[in-house]
């Protein structure tokens, strides 16, 4: 008899999805359960998610309200939006922490703010949704990096110094395919900076949306493991936000860490956002992935509620059917297990303590 596999998972955007509700309770849709959206406490507990990073994102206006429809065909460009305001930015940080803070305080220990593994392993043993606090873009912290500071008394302990959109920290990697991620610059002088404050104050520095030129500045820098928490292989699907053979080799290299991006777009040969993408991609990237970085050096990063993702896993409560998926592919009970959490666990212990 098989047991259930626990997930501990890179990436999520929960917190984006819960601000941008029209709903009067976003936080008691969140613990008591909903109809939309990838992940809630009912959905966690049916699809043994038993925590992750929680992405705290500032969308631009229009968000990109069609992306979707955009990432379609056999070659696509999404033009991104200008370097978004720091006022701006912040105002979303701000109302999405203070969800997760009124999810956390009302959820009567059932989900927990972790800010080192221990904390987490801990959450985990209890059944209790862990939760490690992300930045996904730093155009809310100032070059003096004071507001970062105040992230992280607020519990934040990962963090990508951009999404696709360039910011004062570096370039980022934009929406095109099919393409190579050498496309853009890479850190700026702020961005050398702030690479070197997580290093001192054991932040993880997320790699999943930089460009390769950022990728191997932070490689220079940084002294911890190398981490890309929602990022596939770029041999398997030719996106930019995928990783090159020589960016996968880094990562081992370093004791790193890569989260197999649910999103299709990411998964597919063809790049196309479509919800009717076969599990079999998804074990390919695990295959390659595994292939290349070694099974100590990978694991999930969903990218849920900020990506369409196969219909057949549809939500946190699909969990299921992917490990189902990976042991009919042989994938041993040991080897699910450190997919699931282990992996993870252990490259948080190496960098934020």
């Amino acid at each position: 008899m098989t047991s259930q596999i626990s997930v501990f998972d890179g990436h999520n955007d929960v917190l984006l999805r819960l601000y941008r509700s029209k709903s009067s309770d976003a936080v008691s849709d969140f613990l008591f359960g909903e109809e939309t959206g990838h992940i809630d406490l009912k959905k966690a507990r049916a699809g043994a998610f038993a925590g992750g990073l929680f992405a705290m994102y500032s969308p631009s206006p229009g968000n990109f309200a069609s992306l979707s429809k955009a990432m379609t065909g056999s070659s696509y460009a999404v033009p991104l939006p200008p370097p978004l305001p720091i006022d701006d930015a912040r105002k979303s940080v701000a109302g999405e922490l203070a969800i997760l803070m009124r999810v956390v305080r009302q959820s009567q220990g059932a989900v927990a703010l972790c800010r080192t593994a221990a904390e987490i392993r801990a959450a985990i043993a209890r059944n209790t949704l862990a939760v490690v606090l992300h930045l996904e873009g730093c155009e809310a912290i100032d070059e003096d990096l004071h507001f970062l500071e105040v992230l992280y008394a607020a519990g934040l302990r990962s963090l990508g110094p951009v999404w696709s959109r360039n910011n004062i920290f570096g370039h980022g990697v934009p929406f095109q395919f099919p393409a190579l991620p050498d496309l853009g610059d890479g850190l700026t002088a702020a961005g050398e900076k702030l690479v070197d404050a997580c290093n001192d104050m054991k932040i993880l520095v997320d790699l999943s949306h930089i460009t390769e030129k950022g990728f191997w500045d932070v490689a220079r820098l940084s002294k911890a493991p190398l981490v890309a928490t929602h990022s596939n292989a770029h041999a398997l699907c030719p996106s930019p936000r995928n990783l090159t053979d020589r960016q996968l080799s880094a990562i081992r290299d370093s004791g790193g860490m890569v989260g197999l991006n649910f999103a299709t777009c990411f998964l597919r040969p063809d790049g196309n956002m479509a919800a009717d993408t076969d599990l079999g991609l998804m074990v390919r990237q695990l295959d390659y992935l595994i292939d290349k970085l070694g099974e100590n050096h990978v694991g999930f990063g969903s990218d849920f509620d900020g990506a369409m993702v196969p219909a057949e896993i549809g939500s946190a409560a699909g969990l299921p059917a992917l490990i189902g998926a990976l042991r009919q592919s042989g994938y041993s009970e040991a080897l699910l297990q450190k997919l699931g959490t282990a992996n993870w666990l252990n490259v948080l212990e190496r960098t934020i303590g």
